[in-house]
Formats: C-alpha cells, structure tokens, sequence
C-alpha cells in the first residue's frame, strides 16, 4: 500500500512514530547522516540489536544493518563510533546544577554561577520525588537555591477511607486537649454517611476535597524537607484548572498563567525542571507543562533573567526518555537510590495501589527505581560506566 499511488496516508507524528520508515529509517531508505540525532539514534539502536558496546561495533556490523550509507559517508566506522561514545559519555554528570570551577565545554550544564537558582515544577504532589529525587536532593546537597512548586493539589488521587481515618484523628486530638470536636464530628458523620452512595465520577463535597488536599499537601511538605528544604521553598500553587473534583479538569486560564508569572518572577531561576512525561491518565503533566511555557513565552519579551534560564524535562512516574534524547543523565549511588525510595514514601496515601495507576500495577517507587535502572543498564551495555540508577533529563529550548 505504501508504494501504491492511489492510497494516501494521514498520520500525526506521535501516531507514526514507530513505523519502520520513521523509527528506523535507515532499514528502509537513504537517510541524511547530516542530522547528529539520526546519526546518534541509528547507532545505539545497531549497539542495542547486536548486544555490543559501541565502541565494539565493525564495519560488518554497520553493513549488515542497513546502515552501509553512513559508514561510506562518514567513516571509517571506528570513528563513528568515538563521536558517539563520546556524545553519550558527555550527558553523566553527578552535578545537576553545574560543576564549578570546571570546563563546562563538554558537559551539560553550565559552571555559572556556581550556586544557582533552581525551581522543580511538580504537577502533581509526588512527582518531584518519583521522576528526579536523587537529582532533588543532590541540587540541595550541593547547595543550590532549591525551590519545588506543587501545581495542584492531587486531591482527586485520594482514596476515601484515607479521609475518615485523618478525621478520625483530627476528633481524637481535639478531645485531647479539651476542645469541643462536635462540628467535626458532624462533618465526619455525613462524610460517612456520603461515601456509601457516592456514584462513580461523583464530585465529593468541599470538605472532602479539603481533607484530601490537605492529606497530599502534608505528604508533599514531608518529602520536600527531607531532600533538605527549608518550609519558605515550599510552594503551593493550587492552580484552577484543576480544581473541579473531577477527573475531567476545566481548560487553563489566565490565573493558572500568571500565578506561574508571579513564582517565576519571585524566585528568578537559573534552572527550571518541569514533568515531560506527558502519558499521565489524566494529562495533567501536559497541560502543566504547557503553563510553564506560556508563562515563560510573556516573560522572556521583559525579563532578562529568563534569557539565562534553562528548562529542563524530567521523566519517571510513567514513562523515560529514549537513550538518544537523554542530554543530561545523573548517576545515583546505592545510597542515593535509597534516599529517594524514602522521600517517595512520605506520600503514604499514594503507596500500594494509587488511584490513578494507569496501566501499570506497580506502586510509584517500583516503578521510578525501575525506570531509573533500566537507564543505567543501557548506559551499561553501551559501553558506559555501570551505575545502580540514572536520573534523566532533556533541555527543553523556548
């Protein structure tokens, strides 16, 4: 069908993207090696199918793989193969803020200034810990200026029996310091009362959603002081458009935009990290992301500190980024990775099965530490230095 000229084919880039004539390319037709992700893709998928390192791969290896073209123009082949080891090998950096004082020519952030600015945007409560804690707390650790912005409230990923116990605990407390609880536990009666007959996709009332922003927003605060923040580095945006209690949220608007204006102009980074895995059943993360960048398309028209501002994409809770596109990687130790584990489980309403799960069963923190280990493993088997995990990032240029 594809040679025939009668048959027109309409796809979208995402929908086509595993088609051999764009995946692959090189199996299929000549290819412009001119284009250094084509070329750095095609390599380390022959390293990949061959199961060699890249430094190992011959000539044969390249001939035998559709990839003859490329040696021919630009070889021999060895050569290839240095470039690209070297353009991977270029992303490790156990220095997500820049390493000062260093040539900063071949490594993926910039040495200056020494100490930066730094704002993790997380859509929802936990993804800053579940896609780049190690990272988290390495920029702190390393005594960057850290800020973490939670977007929404997460209060539709709470399930109902979480509500009751923290009323339970909110009535026993107040009994104990002698206060009257008797509004609580009317609220806690009709909760109750409500949860039974609740239909699927029912809004909850104000107060349930109150309590389960609250429960998100407590675990949130946890985890961000134990990668080191201080409470004043800790902020809340509760953007609009996610607040309706529903699955389905209200399109973005002007708040939702300037609300991100107003941190980013309070805070001045040097260094932003937003969510770029947008495969979330909801699709909060797009759309949060999509915030970032209008609120960063006004500013950079006015504010000169954004022309000196990097963004960064990171992924994890659900998907990673192909070994091509990773641009920045950050190895994690053993201890690391358990530093992390721990600040993912101060979200304890999101542990064993989360509410939104998608189409993964495994709890976040599996799903992250796995993730984050297959990273490395790829790195390994190209020939990379063997980590315990890697933490991934892309620069996302506006």
């Amino acid at each position: 069908l594809q040679l025939s000229d009668h048959v027109e084919f309409v796809l979208d880039e995402a929908a086509a993207s595993e088609l051999t004539r764009f995946d692959t390319p090189w199996l299929v037709k000549d290819c412009s090696w001119d284009d250094n992700i084509l070329k750095k893709k095609a390599v380390i998928w022959l390293a990949d199918t061959i199961g060699k390192p890249v430094l190992k791969l011959t000539e044969e290896d390249y001939n035998n793989h559709g990839m003859a073209q490329l040696a021919v123009e630009q070889g021999p082949v060895y050569n290839i193969n240095i470039d690209i080891f070297n353009q991977i090998q270029h992303t490790i950096t156990g220095w997500p803020g820049g390493k000062p004082d260093a040539d900063d020519s071949q490594r993926p952030e910039r040495a200056l200034p020494a100490k930066k600015r730094s704002v993790i945007f997380s859509p929802h409560p936990d993804d800053d810990v579940i896609s780049m804690g190690g990272t988290f707390i390495r920029l702190v650790d390393q005594g960057h200026d850290v800020h973490v912005a939670y977007q929404t409230s997460g209060n539709t990923a709470v399930w109902d029996d979480d509500v009751l116990r923290y009323m339970e605990f909110a009535i026993d407390f107040t009994n104990s310091i002698g206060e009257d609880s008797g509004h609580l536990n009317k609220l806690y009666e009709e909760m109750r009362a409500f949860f039974p007959q609740k239909q699927p996709n029912q809004i909850d009332t104000r107060e349930i959603r109150n309590v389960k922003g609250f429960i998100r927003k407590t675990e949130a605060i946890s985890g961000a002081r134990y990668a080191g923040l201080q409470d004043d580095h800790i902020h809340f945006m509760a953007l609009p458009f996610y607040e309706t209690g529903k699955t389905k949220k209200n399109t973005v608007g002007e708040e939702d935009i300037q609300l991100t204006i107003d941190l980013l102009q309070k805070i001045k980074p040097q260094q932003i990290f937003a969510a770029g895995d947008f495969a979330d059943p909801n699709g909060t993360h797009l759309v949060c992301f999509n915030i970032i960048l209008a609120a960063l398309e006004r500013l950079k028209n006015t504010e000169e500190w954004v022309k000196d501002c990097w963004l960064w994409m990171y992924r994890g809770a659900w998907h990673e980024f192909p070994t091509h596109e990773i641009e920045m990687a950050v190895p994690l130790s053993p201890q690391e990775v358990i530093r992390k584990r721990d600040a993912i489980f101060k979200h304890q309403s999101q542990k064993d099965r989360p509410v939104f799960p998608g189409d993964d069963a495994r709890e976040f923190w599996v799903r992250a530490e796995d993730r984050t280990r297959d990273t490395a493993q790829r790195y390994d088997r190209l020939g990379l230095a063997e980590y315990e995990a890697i933490e991934a990032f892309v620069r996302y240029k506006f």
